[in-house]
């Protein structure tokens, strides 16, 4: 049912006996602790993509001056990753590095021969979050485009083809600070640097009462597209990040054939419940398999470490229609 390539060597661990859940955790969680660059007070919140046999990725950490910027890191078996112990260079098109990557909740889309990160990036002047766009070959140099939109907006997550002629990306509209509001949205463009032609994708609520934001980059599969989102929702004790799924259209992706109304995977672990920011699971990245349908999830797990968690595509996909709302 996933159209894509055939990665067996994604990280997997069966389902652990008696576990009814559709989507279950890593039992050597967190993968990425707290300290793994030598200047983090936390990574978390991070993106990983296949690349050439092997795997790479942008993690977000957060200094010891609570200073958010992105790092490169690479691993031969995408659990186990070496990170580098500085921030991520960024160069304009002339080749002049402008500076390095500030900002957090990165995601890494390869869309045909680029990869893009998008993340939430300071416009100009520090007027507020925006997504931020850069794209590299090899991971060895990244050119920073303009940013996608105006302030106020968070998790830009990109389609991973154009559709209809037109990239699209997914985001969230939001405030300049905790936005107490949020819904998902999707723009489309020509060139990656011209947005427009908006669209409304979901409404926030259900569980997830005071916000939702697209997660990892869509899969696709034969019915749509499949979309991991988080939801928030605040409670007498401060908010809660689950994570949800949906499935989109193939071809008009601002419709929503089949939204779960259960929430999937939600903060009970110590790790997820206790860090910087409590409660928190905030999904980022995915790596699949098509040839067996197997779903590896990346997750920021209380705003401190980096988890991982997995599904099988049918049963998703199953579940999510059997509980639509």
């Amino acid at each position: 049912m996933i159209i894509g390539n055939n990665l067996p060597n994604i990280p997997w661990q069966e389902k652990p006996a008696g576990c009814t859940d559709v989507i279950w955790r890593y039992s050597e969680n967190p993968i990425i602790d707290r300290h793994a660059i030598p200047s983090a007070n936390s990574v978390f919140n991070s993106a990983v993509i296949a690349k050439d046999g092997a795997f790479v990725g942008v993690f977000r950490s957060d200094n010891k001056a609570m200073e958010q910027h992105l790092f490169l890191g690479k691993s031969a078996d995408a659990l186990h990753w070496d990170i580098e112990p500085d921030p991520l260079p960024l160069y304009n098109e002339k080749g002049e590095q402008t500076g390095v990557a500030c900002g957090y909740d990165p995601r890494v889309c390869l869309i045909d021969d680029r990869y893009y990160v998008t993340w939430c990036n300071q416009f100009e002047g520090n007027c507020g979050p925006t997504i931020g766009v850069a794209y590299s070959y090899d991971f060895k140099k990244f050119i920073q485009l303009q940013n996608a939109f105006l302030p106020f907006n968070r998790n830009g997550v990109l389609f991973p083809r154009k559709i209809n002629g037109k990239y699209m990306m997914l985001s969230r509209p939001s405030d300049n600070g905790h936005t107490p509001f949020g819904d998902i949205y999707l723009s489309e463009s020509p060139d990656m640097e011209h947005w427009g032609y908006h669209h409304h994708v979901m409404n926030h609520g259900g569980w997830a009462w005071t916000k939702i934001g697209a997660g990892p980059i869509p899969i696709e599969i034969d019915e749509g597209w499949l979309l991991i989102f988080h939801g928030v929702g605040t409670t007498c004790n401060g908010l809660i990040y689950s994570v949800g799924a949906c499935i989109l259209d193939k071809d008009e992706p601002w419709k929503v054939k089949y939204r779960c109304k259960p929430f999937l995977l939600h903060p009970e672990t110590l790790y997820e419940c206790v860090g910087d920011v409590p409660n928190v699971c905030f999904p980022c990245a995915t790596l699949t398999d098509a040839a067996t349908g197997r779903i590896a999830i990346y997750y920021g797990a209380a705003d401190t470490v980096v988890a991982l968690a997995f599904a099988r595509v049918d049963e998703l996909v199953s579940y999510i229609k059997a509980n639509a709302e």
